[in-house]
């Protein structure tokens, strides 16, 4: 069994440093791995990209995180990913890497990801070259965590993204909204490369549980819907068929301010 630890939408600022950390003293014996799902900072400032790797750091497990929006809003994100290795954490950006769990391989591939919209009610590249940029994007990020999903030389497989894959994990945000919220793309791409699990954050007044057309589960860990320090999933069953995912209940710690 690979117990992973999952949060995502910190928002860590100066005024807030130390104060997620002191809510992860029990990580170490609850789980195996610590993925975090973007928006580790509020404005992405490379001041904030310093708490949210001292808030990370030294945790006594593998943290592995992919950037938010809001992290790349000061055109910091480069400065910010640097900050975060050094810190020992690992930063995702379309590609992936491979854990070590009781023997078993944990591979994680991931990225911040981009919107779009869902089948249906999408955006489409056709018209004006912004929309064709827009869309262009996201094609490519799903082109990437296709790749990075399928290259894990891996037991388990985990996509850890921001924006959603699917339209589930968005209930009870605005519909209008939803094409800035995620694409489909991304869960095609999860799709085709037989993954377990599929994390984000973002929709911060979304909903935890969703799933892919194909069946993968996913789940929404932005702080205010999981409402504690990280929320626990263990994956079980390795007897040649597909690993389960069965919830798993997480200290019921707050979030930072």
């Amino acid at each position: 069994m690979i117990r992973v630890a999952a949060v995502g939408d910190l928002h860590v600022g100066p005024e807030v440093a130390g104060s997620y950390r002191e809510r992860l003293g029990r990580l170490a014996g609850n789980a195996d791995v610590f993925l975090v799902a973007g928006d580790l900072t509020r404005h992405g400032t490379v001041e904030e990209g310093r708490v949210a790797a001292g808030e990370l750091r030294d945790l006594g497990v593998p943290v592995i995180t992919v950037l938010g929006n809001h992290d790349y809003h000061s055109d910091a994100q480069d400065e910010i990913t640097a900050v975060l290795r050094e810190a020992g954490i690992t930063v995702l950006e379309g590609d992936g890497t491979v854990v070590d769990c009781h023997g078993i391989r944990l591979g994680v591939a991931g990225g911040k990801g981009f919107g779009g919209g869902f089948q249906g009610r999408c955006a489409s590249d056709f018209g004006e070259p912004e929309m064709k940029a827009f869309v262009g994007h996201t094609k490519d990020f799903a082109g990437r965590l296709g790749c990075a999903l399928l290259e894990l030389d891996a037991d388990v497989r985990i996509a850890l993204t921001h924006y959603s894959p699917v339209e589930d994990t968005l209930a009870g945000e605005p519909p209008e909204i939803y094409p800035f919220l995620g694409s489909y793309l991304m869960a095609e791409a999860i799709d085709a490369a037989d993954t377990t699990l599929a994390i984000h954050g973002h929709a911060h007044k979304g909903t935890e549980k969703g799933e892919t057309p194909g069946g993968v589960r996913v789940r929404n860990v932005a702080l205010p819907v999981i409402r504690q320090a990280y929320a626990m999933y263990c994956v079980d069953g390795f007897d040649g068929a597909r690993p389960s995912v069965v919830a798993s209940g997480a200290a019921r710690q707050g979030a930072p301010g």
